[in-house]
């Protein structure tokens, strides 16, 4: 059973750990599982990561596979783009948030548009501007080869982007534009007004919003430092401590001391933990991680939790590559205990463990659980094997299939 929180709010590190992992989502009951099994992790998560890379597969769909293991990846596709409930914003990086929440990322939309009227880019694109609000207001959602009037060779500085992909860009981040799905992971865009419900289009007082993003990345997180609060909804650190300083007047954040968290001084670092935030007394998850999980996504957090010392190296040249180009964080029984560098052979059905690797204090049964992990992984994705190179130190079977 979870105990409650204690009136001094001192957590060991293994405690901290599980509030973290807990909070992420990885103790949803059976239960909740029977219904939509992305419903617990999307509640939890408060914000979905979007990346393009491909190749085992999108980093939207892997938390709820890390969380609730197969799912139908189309169910997922037709909640987060065709149901209305979910809208992309930039929340984090790219992401999906709830719609009923996008009015609290105005801010952000106000300081976009702030901070490129102080530079050349507006003014420049003013009359790509007006053509793309026009059209858009003309014919309805379009995607940029349809609202391009230029030859497909003229392109502008901004990796080679043409002047309408620029406009779309930036009416998508000052709020006028949103997404209305995608096709082949390019965006169709439309005129908020045109998609989204009129109570998301109301603006929500700056303070109040972020208060409430913090609020949410409370919550999701379970323990956090300052630099994790901003850092979940890329808030300044200014900010964040004015609405972390609300939120603890109010009681829903309680100061909080984790064994090990330090300031560069040796002193301890301050923390809050969510009033709603229980400790289990086990948690033992095995997952398989996108790099751009929550639970790993702030670099800091992850080395402070996990003593795991994580980068991704997919803009790392070839031959300087310590662990591969798309190393999954491999979790077992609760730690970071490995990384996988994996791709999807779609056409040989195989799942290519490009490189294994694990950690000095990995569990003993580290290749056990990351066999079982990647069968399940296969066998989600529709292929019949997988096949492992052998590069790393964690010793797996040189073949096996995917799971029944």
């Amino acid at each position: 059973m979870p105990r409650p929180l204690s009136p001094s709010n001192g957590l060991s590190a293994a405690e901290a750990r599980r509030v973290a992992i807990a909070a992420q989502g990885f103790a949803a009951s059976p239960r909740l599982r029977k219904r939509r099994p992305f419903d617990p992790a999307l509640d939890r998560l408060h914000v979905l990561q979007i990346d393009s890379v491909n190749v085992f597969a999108r980093s939207h769909y892997l938390p709820v596979f890390s969380r609730h293991g197969a799912y139908d990846a189309e169910a997922l596709d037709r909640l987060l783009w065709r149901s209305g409930e979910f809208t992309e914003y930039w929340a984090h990086e790219a992401a999906f948030i709830p719609v009923a929440d996008r009015a609290l990322f105005g801010w952000r939309m106000d300081d976009f548009r702030a901070r490129d009227l102080r530079v050349w880019r507006t003014p420049a694109l003013a009359p790509a501007v007006e053509t793309v609000r026009a059209k858009l207001a003309a014919d309805g959602p379009q995607f940029v080869r349809e609202l391009e009037d230029e030859a497909r060779g003229a392109r502008g500085p901004w990796w080679d982007w043409s002047e309408t992909k620029r406009a779309v860009e930036w009416l998508f981040a000052t709020g006028e534009v949103v997404s209305a799905g995608r096709e082949g992971f390019q965006r169709r865009y439309a005129l908020a007004e045109q998609v989204l419900p009129p109570q998301a289009l109301v603006p929500v007082p700056r303070e109040d919003a972020q208060r409430a993003l913090v609020e949410r990345a409370a919550r999701s997180l379970g323990v956090a430092t300052l630099a994790d609060l901003a850092d979940y909804h890329r808030m300044r650190t200014s900010e964040a401590r004015v609405a972390v300083a609300r939120l603890e007047e109010e009681g829903t954040l309680l100061p909080a001391t984790v064994e090990g968290w330090t300031t560069a001084s040796g002193r301890p670092e301050p923390a809050w933990i969510h009033r709603d935030a229980r400790v289990p007394s086990r948690l033992t998850p095995d997952a398989l991680l996108t790099p751009f999980d929550p639970l790993v996504w702030f670099r800091p957090r992850a080395e402070r939790i996990f003593d795991f010392h994580y980068r991704i190296e997919i803009y790392t040249p070839k031959e300087k590559r310590r662990y591969g180009y798309y190393c999954l964080p491999l979790m077992v029984g609760g730690h970071l205990a490995g990384r996988i560098d994996l791709k999807a052979d779609r056409a040989g059905r195989e799942l290519l463990v490009q490189a294994a690797w694990r950690e000095d204090r990995a569990p003993a049964r580290t290749a056990e659980a990351a066999q079982s992990l990647l069968a399940d992984a296969a066998a989600w994705q529709g292929l019949e094997r997988v096949r492992v190179s052998g590069v790393g130190n964690l010793a797996l079977p040189e073949a096996f299939d995917a799971a029944g």
